[in-house]
């Protein structure tokens, strides 16, 4: 594929970054409380960290390694937050990955963004598998994917260092066959 595409979901677009998003990223991934969640997220986030984490989407994509996505609504499009997949073709396998803007938390679009994703990697990227992982500190990451129909797979105590703190990696992975692409909550 040469092209990433869009894809949609009832309340939301997926579709790729471009570089007029980088102000916005920097403002919502920029967050300490968004930043503290994830593992990759960095704080602060510097000028240029949007516009270069953006410019590698489109060559990772080509080399068929990730598909990465802004969450935007559907009616106003604007960004709620990003979401995407890294791809080991080989394995056909994925892990899932996202952050959505602190203002925007509780509504259900991770969870809605994820099912499109999904449906994505196990239709026509042909994947057999897709893991997450998440902080121990954050269960409401463990809720979107257990709401995703995913399985509790493990937990790696004092697994990941996040700024000053040590933190647990609890992982989740669900098999093609038993995703059920059904409605978003």
């Amino acid at each position: 594929m040469t092209e990433q595409p869009t894809l949609e979901s009832p309340r939301l677009v997926l579709r790729p970054f471009v570089s007029g998003d980088a102000a916005e990223v920097r403002r919502l991934a920029g967050d300490r409380a968004v930043a503290a969640t994830t593992l990759h997220v960095p704080h602060p986030y510097e000028p240029g960290m949007a516009e270069a984490w953006i410019a590698t989407h489109q060559p990772g994509f080509m080399r068929g390694e990730i598909a990465i996505y802004a969450i935007t609504d559907r009616d106003t499009g604007a960004l709620i937050g990003s979401i995407g997949l890294t791809i080991d073709a080989r394995q056909e396998r994925a892990e899932l990955g996202y952050w959505i803007g602190a203002p925007f938390w509780g509504r259900g679009y991770c969870t809605e963004a994820a099912r499109a994703v999904l449906a994505y990697a196990f239709g026509p990227l042909g994947l057999r598998r897709v893991h997450a992982c998440h902080m121990g500190s954050n269960p409401a990451s463990g809720r979107v994917m257990e709401k995703l129909g995913m399985t509790l797979e493990g937990r790696r105590r004092a697994h990941i260092r996040k700024w000053d703190r040590v933190e647990d990696a609890v992982d989740y992975g669900i098999l093609r066959e038993e995703f059920d692409p059904g409605p978003s909550p």
